[in-house]
């Protein structure tokens, strides 16, 4: 019975108590992660693209329509969606920026910033 028990406790998933990666620390697959999760139509035809030119998840958050068409995409609807799901990205991110900021500056026993 205390086996049963103790078995029962090992097959648990384990909760993740680390937060998610940040974006600027995202290596290539990473990003390629995100491109297929995030652009599935688009994954098979650019992954390889991303992959040739090292993008990272610093070098994603910084691209823009001129970088897509440099990096080979050539079709105006596809790099509107990509750029879409780029600036949701970026969006994302400085959100969970300002609210790490918000939590350290309320730790400090400042008051939150305000805008």
């Amino acid at each position: 019975m205390v086996e049963e028990a103790l078995s029962t406790t090992n097959n648990k998933p384990k909760q993740r108590t680390n937060k998610p990666k940040s974006v600027y620390e995202w290596n290539v697959r990473d990003v390629q992660n995100w491109l297929r999760r995030h652009c599935g139509d688009y994954h098979p035809l650019y992954a390889d693209n991303f992959v040739q030119h090292d993008i990272t998840g610093r070098a994603l958050i910084r691209m823009n329509d001129n970088s897509l068409t440099r990096l080979g995409i050539s079709d105006a609807s596809h790099r509107e969606a990509l750029w879409r799901e780029i600036l949701k990205l970026r969006l994302k991110t400085d959100i969970i920026e300002i609210r790490d900021l918000q939590r350290r500056t309320n730790s400090f026993g400042f008051d939150a910033i305000k805008t």
